[in-house]
């Protein structure tokens, strides 16, 4: 009996903890990609471009093991984990833009771990895209940047060709990179439908 008692204890254990770590996984944003908005605007297109991104950069950081975040294909390229701080700093480029707040490099940022960046890049591209849903003009949308020479600032087409194609250009790179260092996306995504496979 005794036997029993402990083998049904670890299973509720066991069970519990996988569904605590499945929950803290599906918490983040982009697990799928959202539906789409009933109607095609400026808002609803760039919205959905960020979340394609999302969804991309998500998978392509899921389960990186620490040798996948310190691979680098040749010496003077950069490592996964450099590419995961250049899509975070894009990712603040992006949010910023539709919060109209600049985005100041004269500050030193905190530091993270590489699975705190994940998080903050991934939410990042959730807001603005939860933002850009709900507008039809993208004028008032400004790439503004605080540098130690002055402030520049850039129409919301530079967010287009610049930051975000940069960062799907980037998480292409790591997803890249994860199969070179053995461990390749989950064969369950399906990009063209933004889900997962069952």
């Amino acid at each position: 009996m005794k036997y029993i008692a402990t083998f049904f204890l670890s299973l509720i254990t066991i069970t519990t903890i996988m569904s605590q770590d499945k929950n803290t996984t599906n918490s983040l944003p982009y697990y799928e990609v959202p539906e789409y908005a009933g109607k095609y605007t400026a808002g609803t297109v760039a919205a959905r471009m960020i979340d394609g991104l999302g969804f991309r950069y998500r998978w392509a950081t899921e389960n990186l093991r620490e040798e996948d975040l310190n691979y680098k294909p040749s010496e003077d390229a950069r490592t996964t984990l450099e590419t995961i701080d250049h899509i975070l700093i894009l990712s603040r480029m992006i949010v910023n833009a539709t919060l109209k707040t600049p985005i100041d490099f004269t500050k030193t940022q905190p530091k993270l771990t590489a699975e705190e960046k994940r998080k903050n890049t991934l939410n990042n591209f959730k807001t603005a895209s939860d933002i850009l849903l709900k507008l039809t003009d993208l004028e008032e949308l400004k790439i503004q940047m605080i540098t130690k020479g002055g402030t520049i600032e850039y129409p919301f087409w530079n967010n287009i060709n610049g930051p975000i194609a940069d960062a799907i250009w980037h998480a292409g790179q790591i997803a890249s990179f994860r199969r070179s260092s053995g461990n390749g996306i989950s064969s369950k995504v399906g990009f063209l439908d933004g889900k997962i496979k069952k």
